[in-house]
């Protein structure tokens, strides 16, 4: 039935520009938790090996690139973001000799490698926290050390007010030096001091390490953290202040109920990236080989994202992730906010850099569940047809939804330093739950016994192995996409978007003069809309299915009467013109 109330926003054009590729761009960038990907010694644990066994499988959907989350070696606190030697491969998932056997055979198949670098923070367990503790010379101020405030009642307190993103205070006492170390997670996650140039060397040091390894670059971690304002003429550090609305986050042991002022995003952060960026362009100056790709993670404000990718003079990362998209769309989200957060994005990127698109990562619920399992075939089409690069967290690829883990089997720091009532609101093991390989048991993770998190319920169903060999399924919906962000219209055409009727979103990619105009059709309303395409994009009385979502009538193939287009309930169809 037509829907007679029509809205329709004014069309917005970005247009990309078309210029040799370098191996990066356009690209799709797979995250692999090596923790829960697979397992090859029957322990539970995925490692190494089990990465190496499966580099085929993530190259024949299309992937670009892998990025490891932390395999160096580490008490696991923060399972692998608490490193204790950042040369050194983490036991639990092989050996450095495993690791070189990764990087050959992905050359093998083509995939690119690119590590996990954590900047800020080591475990309290490394060799340089425990020479700072003893003040051996060069390590006295590797970590921001503080003699804490001495109260009214002359019992010593910490310098501030500061609490970890973990919650409680970012401060802890340590007998041996006397002294307070800032950790802005775990307490067992030591606050490097990066105001200490021996630090920063330290730091390009393991850097070019692992470029001598054959890698093809890093993503950086926590970058938002990595500075904090240094103290004041009287050697104290300022209290931050509390949030004007408390009741929004009323707990004083919450890391939410303060304004960091003081510990966020202090320029120093984004210079540090520039620098990077420099050392990434000298190595590949000396040593030759392909470009180094800089991907950075940082919960941080729109305008600093821009200024990570540079600031007119100097280059930064290639891929600050997209969390204002990731954040800023949510289940309610209507057609015309999309819309406009997507302009945004792309009308104030500098010159001569990509977008990117993130939905899902591992500190976060799984798209899926967020934005609703029956549309997560609409959001995967929207992620991966848009202009620039995608980044797609583990899973993702297969429909994967949260795991269900109780509190007795809780094991993120994050979840364990809250309570029985509340873990789940903090928790980030639901969506790190093993791989969903096949419908064997554990899913096919591992061949031992056991796996270090539950296996989400639905793998029986839900699985790489079946969807592969179903006619139609979410892997081969994905590989359908992957494939069509290499036509020429995708991956250069310039994007022209609309919001229509009642909440569809509608828009083109075709690269002029001559190349394939694609249609991508969004319906994210509860009920069935039928329109004229052509009142919007002149795609011709007929168009072809190239890709649809699972619930979708339209198959792939299919030719459609584009004047009479029936767009379903949370159903994303892509188009492309036959005449």
């Amino acid at each position: 039935m037509a829907v007679t109330k029509i809205i329709i926003f004014t069309t917005l054009i970005w247009s990309s520009v078309v210029f040799a590729k370098d191996w990066w761009e356009n690209g799709n960038f797979y995250q692999v938790y090596p923790r829960s990907f697979r397992d090859s010694d029957c322990d539970g644990i995925g490692d190494l090996n089990g990465v190496t066994e499966k580099l085929q499988y993530l190259k024949d959907i299309g992937f670009t690139g892998i990025w490891l989350s932390p395999i160096f070696k580490s008490p696991m606190v923060d399972f692998g973001y608490d490193i204790s030697d950042f040369y050194a491969i983490h036991p639990e998932y092989g050996t450095l000799d495993d690791f070189k056997n990764l990087i050959t055979r992905a050359k093998e198949v083509g995939i690119r490698v690119i590590l996990d670098f954590v900047p800020n923070h080591t475990s309290d367990e490394c060799e340089w926290f425990q020479k700072s503790v003893n003040r051996t010379e060069g390590y006295e101020d590797f970590y921001v050390w503080h003699n804490g405030k001495v109260d009214s009642g002359g019992q010593r307190q910490p310098p501030s007010n500061w609490k970890s993103a973990f919650r409680y205070s970012a401060w802890e006492w340590n007998e041996q030096r006397q002294q307070y170390y800032l950790h802005q997670f775990s307490v067992k996650q030591a606050d490097l001091n990066f105001r200490n140039p021996l630090v920063v060397a330290k730091m390009k040091e393991v850097m070019r390490y692992w470029l001598d390894m054959g890698i093809s670059g890093f993503r950086i971690d926590a970058l938002p953290f990595m500075f904090e304002k240094g103290p004041d003429e009287t050697g104290n550090f300022p209290d931050e202040p509390v949030i004007d609305d408390v009741s929004l986050c009323p707990d004083p042991e919450d890391w939410c109920h303060l304004n960091h002022t003081y510990t966020q995003d202090q320029p120093e952060s984004i210079e540090m990236v520039y620098q990077w960026r420099e050392l990434t362009e000298q190595y590949k100056k000396d040593n030759g080989g392909g470009t180094i790709l800089l991907l950075t993670e940082a919960y941080t404000t729109f305008d600093n994202l821009m200024l990570y990718y540079g600031d007119g003079n100097r280059n930064g990362s290639m891929i600050p992730f997209n969390f204002y998209f990731m954040q800023n769309i949510v289940r309610n989200s209507t057609a015309a906010e999309i819309r406009s957060n997507i302009l945004r994005w792309l009308n104030s990127m500098p010159k001569d850099v990509l977008a990117n698109w993130v939905l899902g990562n591992h500190d976060n619920p799984r798209f899926s569940i967020r934005l609703g399992e029956g549309r997560m075939d609409l959001f995967t089409i929207l992620l991966q047809t848009l202009p620039g690069n995608a980044i797609t967290y583990y899973g993702e690829e297969i429909g994967m939804v949260n795991g269900k883990i109780t509190w007795e089997e809780t094991v993120d720091t994050q979840g364990c330093s809250s309570s029985p009532q509340t873990y789940e609101r903090y928790s980030r093991d639901p969506e790190r739950t093993p791989y969903q390989w096949d419908g064997s048991n554990l899913a096919g993770f591992t061949n031992g016994d056991h796996t270090w998190l539950p296996v989400a319920a639905n793998y029986v169903e839900n699985n790489a192995f079946s969807q592969l060999r179903a006619p139609r399924s979410h892997l081969q919906m994905f590989k359908r996409l992957i494939k069509l962000r290499q036509e020429p219209s995708m991956r250069d055409g310039p994007l022209e978007i609309k919001a229509i009727l009642v909440d569809i979103l509608i828009y083109s990619r075709q690269l002029l003069p001559n190349g394939d105009m694609y249609i991508v059709i969004l319906n994210l309303s509860n009920s069935t809309q039928t329109f004229n395409v052509n009142e919007h994009f002149k795609i011709g009385s007929q168009a072809e299915v190239i890709c649809s979502s699972l619930n979708s009538k339209y198959v792939e193939g299919k030719i459609i009467d584009a004047t009479k287009f029936e767009a379903e309930s949370e159903v994303g169809v892509v188009l492309v013109n036959i005449d």
